[in-house]
């Protein structure tokens, strides 16, 4: 939801507009032009739904948003409309549409709840507080992660709240080039960290793909476009050898008489992101950039299937995966095979059934769209609107639901939030053939405190496929684990498992255990603790923890004193990250404990013509001039001079920063030059060049360089933690006119995103393309 512009206030609501409103009602086709592509939507889903109630809605809506505009300058009932025919499209019902009518109505405008629900009811008013509640949701502060707390609630009473909402943030993520940049970079992060992967939570594959790309493509512009040129680079041959492979599969299961339709995969540009820097996979070696679907009516053709493509290719080794027989936490179903093709190169294949394959692209929203039955064949449990049951087939939401009671620091739900959003799992068996959802890396301890408190309580050992296993030890897909317990009477946890534990349940567990623990030792774990995360962020620590500055965040938190913030902290109550955010806050923030260096790009090697500096001073001809190496200016920058002690006078170019302190210091030691390059003159010139990090990737940005014909002197690459290469070089050139083809040569070397002269001023160099765009690794 988008604030809307300054409005004039629409006529009063109440008895005398709703008559109106009812008139729309009946089943006769709609006269608006602007509400008929939303209608013909849910005919085509539901072809008998009584439409009155959506035109009813979107006549509200209408009346409420009058007046009101969105940043693009359209009407603002645009948006709800438009979020509306993104739930239509997904098969939602009328209630849910008109839900999604009103959702900015009680939040935007005089409106309000209570005559809402007069108007439409106890169940469409839900949605929409629901929706309105979760709108405010930003990252940060306690308050903050409260709204965050609420969006779990509301998702658990109807998961159709935080449908409707992931169709809001996604048409707004459609619109974000109408918003400053610095606005859509922070929706775009939350949509990253939160939104998408709830989408993927649900199941709804389609809304999480096309959120992940917008959101990819507004944080990371440059990556984003080189991805999507060597995608494209390689479209012709990738489309040349699917159509073979699809060829040859079609054939081989013809052979063996079984209906099916072979497709291929559609690319996503953010997952080809994360294989590529996440998971340090070079481009041309990540698996399913070639990858197959085998849709076929029934779960039998689906292993024939399988086992008809590994008589014909070889299967690669530990690339099988049966969701079939284990669907993952959000339904999600397919057999999962990677074989050697064609050419020799490895080709991923997923098969599932027709029904598997509308739950994989529409999640929980199938329910509405086809009328899906749950997994195992039975009708899935029906709620309002014909929904399934709030948590029917949601494992993950009753998990998160129990923990987030349990859990009383915002700051520490919303961290886990985060976490649990963003893990993978594995599933693990009970002995009695139970499988438990446990995140990826979990351990014993995690699995029993998933069976029960009082089993992670008193567990003292565990057994993992038949054999003792240290409770440490990381649990894979498939193992079966058994629970050793104690029966004493003092038997409790070890605070050692904090440091291996997983899951939020198992941690905030033994952290409400350890209450009951003595306050010494609290104390002084909490204060390890905060030691622990200020040196892992290499924070100054003696500053940080002195005695007036611990008080200040203490008094700032509630605690009386700074014993009271420790023990909080050792008791879970408060975590570590909220103190040390509040520590840095009181010096200013991260940037205040940091020195700014600031310091101009100097090589500290390589030489500069003494001949000919190429530049005159204006009225004298006999003057020794010499060109600043704070900003390297050359032929065509603005320039000025300085008369130094001795060493003749300094020429900086007038942005540079030195410039600037000269000149408000000593201005009566500015003087005007000009410039005079001859034959003889050389200029030295530092360029950076940012590039997705590759084998190879210097040398042949050093060979371009010299086929350009300039003198390098130095060289420098880093690589940061996106394996983003920021590579420095400084050269002569006698000719700076030729500095623009140079990077043009430059920027056309594969995986370079950029390069641009770099001055050490104030203002951007002309030579940068896109030099207020913020780099990957300022995430």
């Amino acid at each position: 939801m988008n604030e809307p512009a300054a409005s004039t206030p629409p006529a009063r609501v109440g008895g005398g507009l709703r008559p109106r409103w009812a008139r729309l009602g009946g089943t006769r086709a709609s006269t608006n032009p602007a509400l008929e592509p939303l209608l013909r939507s849910v005919r085509a889903t539901h072809p008998k739904a009584d439409l009155a109630l959506i035109e009813r809605s979107y006549a509200v809506a209408d009346e409420m948003h009058k007046g009101q505009q969105r940043k693009s300058g359209d009407a603002y009932i645009t948006h709800p409309l438009a979020v509306a025919t993104i739930l239509a499209e997904l098969g939602m019902t009328p209630s849910t549409i008109a839900a999604a009518l009103l959702h900015d109505t009680v939040e935007d405008t005089p409106y309000s709840l209570a005559q809402l629900r007069k108007d439409f009811g106890d169940e469409i008013a839900m949605m929409v507080d629901g929706v309105t509640k979760l709108d405010k949701v930003t990252y940060g502060d306690a308050a903050q992660a409260e709204t965050v707390r609420k969006m779990v609630v509301a998702m658990a009473r109807d998961i159709r709240v935080l449908v409707i909402k992931l169709a809001d943030r996604l048409h707004n993520a459609r619109t974000w080039r109408y918003v400053s940049a610095e606005s859509a970079a922070r929706k775009a992060g939350e949509t990253l960290e939160i939104y998408a992967p709830l989408a993927h939570r649900l199941g709804m594959n389609t809304i999480k793909w096309e959120l992940e790309d917008l959101s990819f493509a507004q944080l990371y512009p440059k990556v984003y476009d080189e991805i999507v040129r060597m995608v494209a680079d390689r479209a012709p041959a990738r489309e040349e050898m699917l159509s073979r492979i699809r060829g040859e599969i079609g054939d081989e299961l013809h052979t063996a008489k079984i209906r099916a339709t072979v497709t291929g995969r559609p690319k996503h540009y953010y997952s080809v992101y994360q294989k590529m820097i996440v998971r340090g996979h070079d481009f041309d070696k990540i698996y399913d950039l070639v990858g197959v679907r085998v849709l076929v009516e029934s779960i039998q053709d689906c292993y024939a299937v399988l086992g008809a493509l590994h008589n014909r290719w070889n299967p690669v080794p530990g690339r099988f995966k049966d969701y079939i027989a284990m669907p993952k936490f959000n339904m999600y179903q397919s057999l999962h095979t990677t074989v050697i093709g064609p050419s020799g190169k490895p080709v991923e294949i997923q098969i599932r059934t027709y029904q598997m394959h509308r739950r994989a692209e529409y999640g929980v929203a199938a329910h509405w769209k086809y009328k899906e039955q749950s997994p195992d064949g039975t009708k899935a449990v029906a709620g309002p609107d014909g929904a399934p049951g709030a948590l029917e087939g949601m494992q993950w939401l009753r998990q998160l639901i129990d923990w987030q009671q349990e859990t009383s620091d915002p700051g520490e739900f919303l961290d886990s939030l985060r976490f649990e959003m963003g893990a993978a799992e594995v599933y693990v068996f009970t002995p009695d053939g139970d499988v438990m959802a446990l995140p990826a890396g979990a351990t014993p301890v995690d699995f029993a405190y998933a069976v029960h408190t009082e089993v992670g309580h008193r567990c003292v050992g565990g057994r993992v496929n038949g054999k003792l296993a240290p409770l440490d030890s990381e649990l894979g897909n498939g193992d079966v684990c058994e629970i050793i317990t104690s029966k004493a009477q003092d038997a409790g946890p070890s605070r050692d498992w904090l440091t291996f534990v997983k899951s939020p349940r198992a941690r905030n567990k033994i952290r409400q255990w350890f209450t009951r623990e003595r306050r010494e030792e609290m104390v002084d774990s909490g204060k390890d603790e905060i030691a622990k995360v200020l040196r892992k962020q290499n924070a100054p620590l003696q500053r940080l923890m002195r005695h007036d500055t611990l008080t200040a965040v203490a008094q700032g938190l509630n605690y009386k004193d700074i014993d009271g913030l420790f023990a909080a902290v050792g008791e879970g109550h408060v975590s570590a990250q909220h103190v040390v955010k509040q520590l840095l806050a009181t010096l200013g923030g991260e940037d205040g404990t940091e020195e700014d260096l600031a310091e101009a790009v100097r090589p500290r090697r390589g030489r500069i013509a003494q001949a000919d500096p190429g530049v005159t001073v204006v009225g004298a001809d006999d003057v020794w001039v010499k060109i600043a190496r704070c900003c390297t200016p050359v032929p065509g920058d603005p320039i000025l001079g300085f008369v130094t002690h001795g060493k003749g006078v300094s020429v900086h170019r007038t942005d540079c920063t030195n410039a600037a302190e000269l000149q408000s210091k000593s201005p009566e030691r500015i003087i005007r030059v000009a410039w005079a390059p001859t034959a003889s003159s050389l200029f030295l010139v530092n360029m950076q060049v940012e590039a997705l990090d590759r084998s190879a990737l210097l040398s042949d940005i050093t060979r371009v360089l010299s086929e350009q014909h300039v003198n390098i002197l130095s060289a420098s690459v880093q690589t940061n933690r996106d394996r983003v290469a920021l590579s420095k070089f400084t050269f002569e050139m006698a000719d700076p006119s030729h500095l623009e083809s140079v990077l043009r040569a430059v920027r056309r070397i594969p995986a370079v995103l950029d390069a641009y002269r770099v001055t050490g001023t104030t203002s951007t160099d002309p030579h940068r393309r896109e030099a207020s765009e913020p780099s990957p690794s300022a995430s």
